[in-house]
């Protein structure tokens, strides 16, 4: 049975997605080879293989952990009492500051996707899917309650927020003028601009 810590007691698989994010970012996925995963992480490849099945699993939970996190966040946000620009506005900007706070996770997953298989492709696309249902639920709240304009359709209001988010890793750096709670501000009150009635 594989160590499940190292002498800091980092659990095995986190030190083997960070390894694995760090690599994929510097050097890209098709040209990170498994080895050197293990090397990065201090663990033998059985030690991978027994967390992981593959580069391509490995592949898939850089981007699902982020997703996790953004997920339960936006069903917390969603789930409140307060008003729905409020919640509009928080789910807005909180998955920009999640984002760019896993920056190399999200471009590495844009740059990368393509080399999922087909059944990790299916499944990634669901639990994003997933998430846009729900962040798309509160746009359709509020164009209900007739406090936001339905002029533009919600799917169209996703798309417009969300590809702004996924082109962040192209331009936003750490050492910028604007912290990522700044943009996080900026992106999401573009957004209740764009659905003022």
């Amino acid at each position: 049975m594989p160590r499940t810590t190292d002498g800091d007691g980092t659990p095995v698989p986190q030190r083997l997605l960070a390894a694995a994010t760090r690599l994929f970012a510097e050097q890209g996925y098709d040209r990170t080879s498994v080895q050197e995963i293990v090397e990065a992480a201090g663990v033998t490849k059985g030690a991978l293989y027994h967390y992981f099945g593959s580069k391509d699993d490995l592949l898939h939970e850089v981007y699902a952990r982020v997703l996790r996190v953004q997920q339960e966040r936006l069903d917390a946000l969603a789930g409140t009492d307060e008003p729905i620009e409020k919640r509009l506005r928080a789910a807005a900007a909180d998955v920009v500051v999640t984002t760019i706070e896993n920056l190399d996770d999200a471009m590495i997953f844009f740059r990368s996707m393509h080399h999922l298989s087909p059944e990790k492709n299916k499944q990634v696309r669901a639990e994003r899917r997933k998430y846009h249902e729900r962040f798309r639920a509160l746009i359709e709240e509020g164009q209900a309650a007739g406090v936001f304009s339905t002029a533009t359709p919600a799917d169209l209001v996703v798309d417009y927020h969300f590809g702004s988010v996924h082109h962040l890793s192209t331009w936003y750096r750490p050492d910028g003028p604007m912290s990522p709670q700044e943009v996080a501000d900026h992106l999401a009150d573009l957004l209740l601009r764009a659905l003022r009635p």
